[in-house]
């Protein structure tokens, strides 16, 4: 038999926090090894459960998946008997890495100036050292889409893991989508709102000539840049705005519309059939369920922002949030679960599970659930192809359970990601083991 080195998962976490080093860890700082995880419940999420399974992945690439499959040579054995492993989450809507602290402007890149920013790239504008990413990535999320703010047309979003030391490190996908802000088609009213309806009608109205004349003028860019070399045609002066809208006016690059109301989602609907985009999702969508048939016939999917969130309207059910998964998969619609957004709930991307767990609890199925914050995400980004389920070949992003990852109570015990077991530490847990090491007095609390 060759030889192995079995490691346990307590000594192994212990490892990542440099408490002992008992197992030396990949060979190449950086690289991912050859690793087996052994004795688990693996849930493959699209080919069922396999139980006490060996879990093989190597070069941060899954390798095998079987139920008592052997343990190939050379490779470091992982014993998690009696736990789950599950694919890593994917949040498909948040401004993680762009935000570290709100009031310090030089913190902030969630809100650029300008009413049309097609050029911002959120790839590049991740901090890898965000202490937000560690607070995330402990609690099983692996990856995240990333959407630059700002005016009415965002830029393009990236779709990053959480772990790296630079951004190229960090990337599993540019260029994602363009991200347009649709505004309200209806005043609104309030304690917090000062426009008067005239004024925010009017505003409404400048945002969507805005849009229109961008996607107008990015049009006769392409056609005008297309139409360089032949006879008599010159070349034309490069516009970076236009330049990063080529790929989308051909197609090539999906348009994800962030919209809530009813009127918003027909409005963009309209525009949609104007400019003859094909390729379509929408972030937000507390409405959709009103307009499902039209959106399956569409093959708009749809990124549902959080589940843990309060009724949009006062006469709207206490449930609506929570229900709106379930009514979308019931009608046939593509969707998954993200986060609210924005960079307020930037640092709230650690609940990604919880919004699924609600939603399970009200009318969507639990395999669905699942889904919903792994595979469903995944397809609607395009990436089904390397993450999103436990499957020979895709990327091995991964989380060790103890139970179900959508349940509160449940403990994410390990996480790899792109292969590469990550640090179970964040600035959350040094700061509990600071305070909880505190020295105590004869009338502190006992531990």
């Amino acid at each position: 038999m060759s030889r192995r080195m079995h490691v346990s998962f307590a000594a192994l976490a212990a490892l990542l926090i440099g408490a002992t080093a008992a197992w030396a860890g990949p060979e190449v700082p950086g690289e991912a090894g050859k690793y087996a995880i052994t004795g688990a419940t693996v849930h493959t999420v699209t080919r069922g459960d396999v139980v006490n399974a060996t879990l093989v992945f190597e070069n941060g690439r899954i390798v095998s998946v079987e139920a008592n499959g052997p343990v190939p040579a050379g490779a470091k054995v992982i014993d998690q008997k009696g736990r789950h492993v599950y694919p890593g989450f994917v949040d498909a809507n948040t401004q993680i890495g762009l935000i570290e602290v709100g009031t310090a402007n030089g913190s902030n890149d969630t809100q650029e100036v300008g009413n049309v920013n097609p050029n911002l790239r959120a790839e590049v504008m991740v901090n890898p050292d965000s202490d937000l990413l560690p607070v995330a990535r402990i609690n099983g999320i692996t990856s995240a889409l990333v959407i630059p703010g700002g005016g009415a047309i965002h830029g393009l979003s990236a779709l990053m893991h959480l772990d790296g030391w630079t951004q190229e490190d960090m990337t599993v996908q540019r260029a994602v989508a363009l991200h347009v802000n649709w505004p309200n088609m209806t005043a609104q009213r309030g304690w917090w709102v000062q426009q008067s309806d005239e004024e925010q009608n009017r505003q409404r109205d400048e945002a969507i000539a805005a849009i229109r004349s961008a996607f107008d003028d990015a049009r006769a860019y392409e056609r005008a840049r297309a139409a360089e070399g032949t006879a008599g045609v010159p070349k034309h002066d490069a516009d970076a705005r236009w330049d990063a809208m080529r790929r989308v006016v051909r197609g090539e690059v999906p348009v994800f519309f962030h919209a809530d109301h009813v009127a918003q989602i027909r409005s963009l609907l309209a525009f949609v059939d104007e400019m003859k985009l094909k390729r379509v999702a929408i972030i937000g969508g507390r409405d959709s369920w009103m307009l499902a048939s039209e959106l399956k016939s569409r093959d708009i999917a749809v990124i549902v922002a959080g589940t843990e969130v309060m009724p949009g309207r006062r006469w709207d059910a206490y449930d609506e949030a929570f229900a709106l998964p379930g009514k979308l998969a019931a009608a046939g619609v593509r969707f998954c679960i993200a986060d609210q957004g924005g960079g307020f709930n930037a640092a709230n991307v650690r609940n990604l599970p919880h919004h699924a767990g609600f939603a399970a609890a009200f009318g969507l199925s639990r395999e669905d659930a699942l889904k919903s914050v792994t595979l469903y995400p995944a397809q609607i980004l395009g990436v089904a192809d390397r993450i999103g389920s436990i499957e020979p070949g895709k990327i091995a992003d991964l989380q060790i359970t103890d139970g179900d990852p959508l349940e509160t109570a449940t403990q994410c015990l390990g996480v790899f990601i792109a292969g590469r077991p990550v640090s179970m530490e964040s600035r959350q847990t040094r700061l509990f083991q600071k305070y909880d090491a505190r020295p105590r007095g004869p009338h502190a609390r006992a531990r």
